[in-house]
């Protein structure tokens, strides 16, 4: 790999900039190609499968052969809110290789004893955020019931384009939240991005089932999500 493309890719990395480095088998020719990069035409829809799926692989675009090595950074979930779904949905957002962060300012819930060696953060979410920002590759999870702590955070992953923007509570607690989101400013072509009630609809009651649901529908968002393209190639 030529010594500027690796420097590239790993300013990339470092950044969490989902990249493709792309190689004509052919000629060996070879370029980073970014999620923010537009490619028209064929090559550019495998490209895009290619961002979607994060599989490397050989691709045959128009009687030439391409290997796609897809680098995405890793996709991560931040709950707000130490509550019992955040208990479930640590342990099984690990297994479906999600890193995981929890955080609530409420020390009476964030103790270590409830959440043994998972990433626990007892602060305020504008707080911990200046110091994590949010990211296309991350998924908000608001789970404290609380605006106080939820509303901040929501907005946040809006304007950060996470994937990912869900919120617990009922439709009329959700229309009570929308109010509030309006009333500061949020656009509401993008409130409506925030899934509301949360999870798929999968009849969940305890929270173990609504962490499943919730889980299901943040992979569901990643697979599917929108790409950040530009407008040319």
């Amino acid at each position: 790999m030529d010594p500027h493309i690796l420097r590239k890719l790993n300013a990339d990395r470092r950044a969490r900039r989902a990249v493709v480095y792309l190689t004509d088998l052919g000629d060996g020719r070879d370029r980073i190609v970014r999620e923010a990069d537009a490619v028209v035409g064929p090559l550019g829809e495998a490209i895009a499968a290619a961002f979607r799926s994060g599989k490397s692989g050989v691709v045959e675009v128009e009687g030439r052969s391409y290997f796609l090595n897809v680098h995405l950074p890793p996709p991560r979930i931040v709950v707000i809110g130490a509550v019992h779904i955040s208990q479930a949905l640590a342990a099984m957002a690990k297994v479906a290789g999600f890193d995981l962060s929890i955080v609530d300012p409420r020390t009476a819930f964030a103790t270590e004893e409830r959440f043994a060696g998972a990433d626990l953060v007892a602060d305020w979410p504008e707080d911990v955020l200046k110091q994590r920002p949010l990211d296309a590759y991350t998924a908000l999870v608001a789970v404290t019931h609380d605006p106080k702590i939820d509303d901040f955070p929501i907005r946040a992953a809006l304007e950060a384009s996470c994937f990912y923007v869900g919120a617990l509570g009922s439709r009329k607690t959700h229309a009570r939240r929308v109010e509030r989101l309006l009333a500061v400013g949020v656009d509401q072509a993008a409130i409506e991005r925030i899934r509301a009630p949360i999870g798929l609809d999968i009849g969940a009651a305890s929270p173990a089932e609504i962490a499943v649901a919730i889980l299901a529908e943040v992979i569901q968002a990643f697979r599917r999500r929108e790409l950040h393209r530009g407008a040319s190639a």
